[in-house]
């Protein structure tokens, strides 16, 4: 082997191995397209086995199969969007391995852009069944639990099943930071207005500042699917706002990060703040109850979310469900994100997701998660004037007021150590964290309540 290939980088190794096979692609596509490989030659063979002429058909045949069998393969299909598109999966995955950066979310959607990529004939309107946009399909009947908006409540089950709501109520005030993230919400909903996008689905498009992947799905699945809206014809808009969703959700540890440092002091970083009180029993099932109550009153249109992640979190805190819960979130939780992630994926098939309002959603959605991080940090700084100098609040807890649970806590938390290792912030973290969730969810609700 050459020493100067047995040497080089693995990452490097594996790029020009893609490349070849990318290059190899198209050579062949070219190569069949312009007809060189011209089997004419057949007839002349079969006539010089056969003795005649009139078994010369036999070889017309043959050509007509392998023309029409070259028809219907990838190769012949492939065009330059589904290579872009496919590439584009693998560097999910790649993400999910290498970094873990939502491997439960980025694996099932990097497969499914490549199973939604995989090029196949499409000629003349032929319904092969096979593409997730093709009636009859399985990736279409999949992926109406994403078009009917079913998967994300059942998402929200797991959720309320797994949440840990003790750190909120004993601070009920750090709600206000969750509240105050959401700012990105309407910063974005703004943006998109100006870049053209009609209001329904410029709501859609602005949830991404909620960092919450079921939501956003949700409200797109109402407001920008394609078809009318009070009136208003709209775009397909799922797939790119649920990818644009997850993606920012999964770069939590990339973005919010040098945000946080940007707006804070290093005195600020090692405010210490009072250890949460200890929550009852009583105080953790009451919460559920009252919390969906309030919210769904004030924003009917998010009672699919919100009346399932309270009922989650029921199931774990009245003690009486136990098995309930542990289904919810386990079993099922887990079943709808592979469906979910894997539908998601798929429904980027290159002719579809390609296009300008894609990329425009997309720096739309990298916006909006940097305005909804800052809103939280400076609005944390606001509170700290207003505070006790004995209850000052870490102004880093504000980043976590988006709702991507719970990772935003857990970045408070890392980043918090590195100024002071004996100060952990995760627990104070939380309750913005889950206020975020509660916050996306009535927000949704409220927009869809304007424009539905």
């Amino acid at each position: 082997m050459n020493p100067y290939f047995k040497n080089m980088n693995p990452f490097v190794k594996r790029a020009l191995f893609f490349f070849g096979i990318l290059i190899v692609t198209v050579l062949a596509h070219q190569l069949f397209a312009k007809n060189i490989l011209n089997i004419s030659f057949l007839n002349q063979t079969v006539t010089q086995v056969t003795g005649n002429g009139h078994d010369t058909n036999f070889g017309q045949q043959i050509q007509h199969g392998l023309n029409k069998f070259y028809s219907f393969t990838g190769i012949r299909n492939a065009t330059s969007g589904n290579i872009i598109m496919i590439f584009v999966g693998i560097f999910f995955i790649f993400l999910a391995i290498k970094y873990e950066y939502e491997p439960l979310l980025l694996i099932p959607i990097g497969a499914g852009i490549i199973i939604g990529n995989i090029p196949f004939f499409q000629d003349g309107g032929v319904n092969l069944q096979i593409g997730i946009y093709q009636d009859g399909s399985v990736l279409r009947y999949l992926y109406y639990g994403v078009l009917t908006g079913v998967f994300p409540p059942l998402i929200f089950l797991g959720i309320g099943a797994m949440t840990d709501f003790s750190s909120l109520i004993s601070n009920p005030r750090l709600i206000l930071l969750g509240a105050a993230a959401q700012v990105g919400i309407f910063i974005t909903f703004l943006g998109a207005i100006l870049l053209g996008f009609n209001l329904p689905e410029a709501a859609s498009i602005g949830i991404i500042g909620g960092a919450d992947g079921p939501t956003a799905i949700f409200l797109s699945s109402k407001l920008a699917n394609g078809g009318l809206v009070n009136g208003v014809q709209t775009l397909n808009l799922i797939g790119p706002i649920a990818v644009a969703a997850y993606s920012y959700m999964a770069l939590v540890p990339v973005i919010q990060p040098p945000i946080m440092r940007l707006l804070t002091t290093k005195k600020e970083r090692v405010i210490r703040m009072k250890p949460p009180r200890a929550v009852s029993k009583r105080e953790k099932i009451i919460f559920p109850i009252v919390a969906l109550i309030l919210t769904t009153f004030i924003s009917p249109g998010a009672l699919p979310l919100l009346g399932m992640l309270f009922f989650g979190n029921l199931l774990k805190e009245s003690g009486v469900t136990k098995r309930l819960a542990n289904t919810a979130r386990n079993a099922l939780i887990d079943s709808v994100t592979i469906i979910l992630g894997l539908t998601v994926g798929a429904s980027t098939q290159a002719d579809v997701f390609l296009t300008k309002q894609s990329i425009l959603i997309f720096v739309l959605g990298a916006l909006s998660f940097i305005v909804a991080t800052a809103g939280g940090v400076m609005f944390a700084k606001v509170m700290n004037v207003l505070s006790p100098k004995d209850n000052k609040i870490n102004p880093l807890i504000g980043a976590a007021g988006v709702s991507a649970v719970p990772d935003s806590a857990r970045v408070v938390q890392m980043e918090g150590l590195k100024y002071d290792n004996t100060n952990h912030l995760l627990m104070h973290a939380m309750a913005p964290n889950v206020a975020g969730v509660i916050g996306s969810a009535v927000v949704a609700g409220i927009l869809m309540s304007f424009f539905m």
